[in-house]
């Protein structure tokens, strides 16, 4: 099964955190995918710090496309209203709806996604 890497987690590896071991075995194995969400967030900090080889690097990893569906989302956001939570952003709603799309683990820091885990049904690495 493919791992969806979070923006946390490469964050995590480039300042060679807890993580950086476990996300090269993923690595090597060949088991990542990111999406356009996930590079937005991390190009631009990376262009300005003139990082080009990590950028090319990243624009290597499998990419899974986004169809977002916005009543899922939607919905989404409803159910985690209701379970109490009204601080999960629009964007870790559609990664976990990418995710769920294309049968993928997310693999992140972010305490939202042990919440959409357990909301959703997301499914997550480790």
């Amino acid at each position: 099964m493919e791992v969806l890497v979070d923006t946390s987690i490469w964050i995590d590896y480039f300042r060679g955190g807890g993580n950086a071991k476990e996300l090269d075995f993923l690595i090597d194995e060949n088991l990542i995918v990111t999406n356009d969400i996930v590079l937005a967030e991390l190009i631009p900090y990376l262009k300005i710090r003139k990082q080009t080889k990590v950028v090319k690097l990243l624009h290597e990893v499998n990419k899974i496309s986004l169809d977002i569906h916005w009543e899922e989302i939607i919905e989404f956001q409803v159910r985690c209203l209701k379970a109490g939570a009204n601080g999960v952003g629009i964007p870790d709603l559609i990664i976990a709806q990418n995710a769920k799309q294309n049968n993928c683990i997310i693999y992140s820091l972010d305490k939202h996604f042990r919440f959409l885990n357990q909301v959703l049904k997301v499914k997550l690495y480790k």
